[in-house]
């Protein structure tokens, strides 16, 4: 079966989140430069096989799009170019990074290593895209 992939799209730094073959897990895949990134993917879909792109979509707590959803939206309209075969869904990521801190708290890692953003990124679409999993949304 073909792997899910989430993205944590941001202006420097996107975090990966991929499932397993089963789509029952959520792993964090690697974080990349975000100018770097339709190049990475391009990579991995030659590798893998993936079946949908779960991307987060930025928005604000009273539901309006967040101030970095334009350079989201501008990812996904050159993502579409790239890749107009490939399936995608935009899923709200609110909280996803303060779910990502406070699971590298729980998960005992030292103040220097949760100052890794990049690591936080990374996190964040594993969450996404396990929230995915668990949701009604399939």
């Amino acid at each position: 079966m073909p792997r899910i992939l989430s993205i944590d799209y941001g202006l420097k730094r996107t975090g990966i989140a991929v499932t397993d073959e089963l789509q029952i897990i959520a792993s964090g895949l690697t974080t990349v430069s975000s100018d770097e990134l339709l190049q990475f993917l391009k990579n991995y879909f030659q590798k893998e096989k993936v079946e949908l792109v779960i991307i987060g979509e930025p928005k604000q707590m009273n539901n309006l799009p967040s101030e970095s959803a334009p350079l989201v939206h501008a990812f996904i309209e050159a993502f579409k170019k790239h890749f107009p075969q490939m399936p995608i869904k935009s899923i709200d990521e609110r909280f996803t990074s303060k779910m990502a801190f406070q699971t590298m708290i729980d998960s005992g890692l030292k103040k220097k290593q949760r100052q890794n953003k990049a690591l936080i990124d990374e996190i964040s679409a594993t969450i996404l895209l396990q929230d995915y999993l668990n949701s009604s949304l399939r």
